[in-house]
């Protein structure tokens, strides 16, 4: 049976490398910072189907999915995930209480967004949100307005890439600095008219990621993963993790989202890192927008 990575996972603040094996569930494998980090890809990357209320469908045909694919799930499985999704808009009848967030990345850079209550912050940590604050609480559509209206009175972005939080990380603001940012953005969000009446604003408490993702130290990032291909390695030392990223020690960054859909062996003890890189970018430089979070 071959278990398959399906990238991080954030399980009470704490990441973990998933996996997946059609007909044996999922499991997890704990990471720890300062610990070494090796792996190998062995085969094909294949998709991994799709996955809705805690339950895997297996992709019914076992597609291959492209190395640089940030995304491990073929054009038909991707098409089917998002026809019933939150995400996509396609699900707004969704009875569950939502959350509205302002999440902090780096200095100018606050997003809003929204995630199920019952789900907690891990959402937050999934995006690698280093400081943000809870802003209110209701139906979906109610927080899907509350989007639009922090979007529209205060230029406040649903989407941030991935490239300029990664670099962000590298020279952050004192933690009471980040606080002061995302309260003042609260205190404005929250005093905005037009708020939906079936949502309830909640008090700015705002929380810090830094030490759950290891930020304290971390290296500047050098260069970032771009894909992997069979047989390629990764070896290093974890140094810090947020949201999907894996940074190591001597400043490689590896998105784990690369990772899913292959199977992941033990590389032999001689082995380095040859998988594809590129130089990552220089801290405070804007990059183009790349996915939904």
């Amino acid at each position: 049976m071959t278990w398959r990575c399906t990238g991080i996972r954030w399980s009470d603040g704490h990441p973990a490398i998933g996996w997946y094996a059609e007909g044996r569930g999922e499991r997890s494998s704990p990471l720890a910072y300062g610990r070494p980090l090796a792996f190998a890809a062995q085969g094909e990357r294949t998709c991994l189907g799709v996955r809705r209320a805690g339950k895997r469908t297996p992709c019914p045909a076992a597609a291959r999915v492209p190395g640089r694919a940030t995304s491990a799930q073929c054009p038909e499985c991707a098409r089917l995930d998002r026809s019933f999704s939150v995400a996509a808009d396609t699900n707004v009848a969704d009875p569950r209480t939502y959350r509205v967030y302002l999440a902090w990345f780096g200095p100018g850079m606050v997003k809003v967004g929204i995630t199920a209550e019952e789900r907690g912050p891990a959402r937050l940590l999934e995006q690698g949100a280093v400081t943000w604050a809870w802003l209110g609480r209701g139906p979906l559509m109610a927080g899907r307005r509350t989007e639009e209206l922090l979007r529209a009175a205060l230029g406040v972005p649903d989407r941030i890439p991935y490239a300029r939080k990664r670099a962000a990380r590298a020279a952050l603001p004192a933690p009471a600095d980040r606080a002061r940012e995302v309260a003042a953005l609260h205190a404005r969000a929250a005093g905005l008219p037009g708020w939906p009446s079936s949502l309830e604003v909640l008090a700015c408490e705002v929380t810090d990621h830094a030490g759950t993702f290891g930020l304290a130290g971390l290296p500047v990032p050098a260069r970032v993963a771009t894909g992997m291909v069979p047989g390629g390695a990764v070896v290093g030392l974890l140094a810090g993790a947020a949201g999907p990223d894996l940074h190591l020690a001597d400043g490689l960054v590896v998105d784990s989202r690369l990772l899913a859909g292959w199977e992941l062996v033990a590389p032999a003890v001689s082995r380095t890192t040859d998988v594809p890189t590129a130089a990552a970018l220089p801290p405070g430089t804007a990059g183009r927008q790349d996915g939904l979070f």
